[in-house]
């Protein structure tokens, strides 16, 4: 893409402030990476928490890109005591005034702020202090509206699992979508929903909204947030690491610099190896762990598995036909040809790398939007299998549960001229064009440049 051409005599300085989390952070750098791509002199300041410093301070960064740090919202040592919801709300509560502090510090003075919409502080604190803020959102635009439509007529009417199992019909989301919102509310923490329902509340108060979804994949809910929010609202997704796949060294084939799991893929046929990844948040049990490694040799795939902190323990379980890692670079993973499918736990990143190298998925949701991702997987865009069909509380898989479910997936998935591979392979045509020049993305992402140059700069 080429870089935006806009005269400007005073330097634009964007403050973002992600959500102190992997799966959070790491789309904001990468519109980060996008927003210095298209106007190399605009000034970033990206604020993170000490703990994230330490780990993100030795990635690759554009030079406009600077870190900056704000105390922990809890410290380290309580980080294993403490549960979700305690951090969810702490992130809400803790961070304000550090974060205000540090805008006083901050040189030029900052003339626009893109805060995450689960930092449910900043769009408040922009409007006091007369800054425009951007509000940034990291999952589906689908699960924005549902979220967005459902606390406007929820507000003063009582339980949000009461009125979902008493209402026929919410404005603005269909009947399936309520029946959606019932599965999350019986799944998921009700005080981390009521301060997601508040977060979001909050949207019409910013001057812009991005949303990390591609045009073309969601039309009709993008249009209706478009409709809804008084805001301007740019699609700029994929927000995942693109740009990054023109680095030869990574690609397949590559010689000596390849990572060694790279060549384990260049060594397998096409469409034969399944890939499978559940995100950087969700823990596995050790006997979920045993549960999966029996079922995988029992179903006899071949398999790339990132289990984390688990990879020496699991990598004894496995037969000849895994290799396990506690990491990899899951973009160019996803995009080598001996990746025929990617068993995932539906994180909106996760989901949308996979759309983005045309490669069906088997779905495993846990928490939150996760449930609502698998079935635009599975049902919206048929590119996709649920790994198994009745739900569990516990969400446990058995060892038959995923022989079986490997097998079937893999079956299809492996064959170019099957359904869902077809349909895989549409929609990475429809997801990699956005972001070329000229297409949906790449415009969106020039005219947000220029609208928070020409009005705040």
């Amino acid at each position: 893409m080429d870089p935006v051409a806009v005269d400007s005599t005073t330097v634009c300085h964007v403050v973002a402030i992600p959500f102190p989390g992997r799966s959070h952070i790491n789309p904001m750098m990468n519109l980060c990476k996008l927003l210095a791509s298209r106007k190399p002199d605009i000034l970033i300041s990206f604020v993170v928490t000490e703990e994230w410093l330490g780990y993100i301070k030795s990635e690759p960064k554009p030079d406009c890109l600077n870190f900056k740090t704000i105390p922990n919202v809890i410290p380290p040592e309580h980080l294993k005591t403490v549960d979700f919801p305690a951090f969810y709300e702490a992130v809400m509560t803790n961070m304000e005034a550090p974060f205000e502090q540090l805008l006083d510090r901050l040189q030029p003075p900052v003339t626009a702020i893109i805060g995450e919409i689960e930092v449910r502080w900043a769009i408040g604190l922009g409007i006091r202090r007369n800054i425009p803020v951007a509000a940034f959102w990291t999952m589906s635009a689908k699960f924005l509206s549902m979220l967005y439509h459902f606390q406007i007529f929820a507000q003063d009417q009582g339980s949000p699992i009461d009125l979902l199992e008493n209402v026929d019909k919410i404005p603005g989301i269909s009947p399936s979508s309520v029946a959606e919102l019932g599965t999350i509310f019986q799944r998921n923490d009700l005080r981390v929903l009521q301060l997601a329902l508040e977060c979001i509340a909050n949207v019409p108060g910013a001057q812009y909204l991005l949303s990390t979804s591609i045009y073309e994949l969601e039309p009709q809910i993008i249009d209706l947030l478009k409709a809804t929010f008084p805001c301007p609202i740019y699609s700029i997704g994929p927000a995942i690491p693109y740009l990054e796949l023109e680095d030869r060294s990574l690609k397949p084939n590559c010689g000596h610099n390849c990572p060694d799991y790279i060549k384990w893929l260049d060594s397998h046929p096409k469409n034969s190896v399944l890939y499978i990844s559940f995100g950087s948040f969700i823990t596995i049990s050790s006997t979920q762990m045993d549960e999966i490694a029996a079922g995988l040799r029992d179903g006899g795939v071949r398999f790339l598995f990132i289990a984390r902190g688990a990879a020496s323990q699991f990598e004894d379980m496995c037969n000849d036909k895994g290799l396990v890692l506690p990491w990899c670079d899951q973009l160019k993973v996803l995009c080598h040809p001996s990746i025929a499918g990617f068993w995932t736990h539906c994180g909106w990143n996760s989901t949308m790398e996979a759309v983005f190298a045309g490669v069906p998925m088997l779905t495993f949701p846990h928490f939150l939007d996760q449930d609502s991702n698998s079935r635009q997987i599975v049902e919206d865009w048929r590119i996709g299998m649920l790994v198994k069909q009745e739900s569990k509380e516990d969400n446990f898989l058995t060892r038959e549960e995923i022989a079986e479910a490997v097998q079937k997936f893999m079956h299809s998935a492996r064959h170019e001229d099957n359904e869902m591979r077809l349909r895989a392979r549409e929609l990475r045509n429809l997801c990699q064009p956005a972001v070329a020049e000229c297409g949906s993305s790449a415009t969106n992402i020039d005219a947000f440049v220029r609208d928070i140059i020409k009005n705040n700069c």
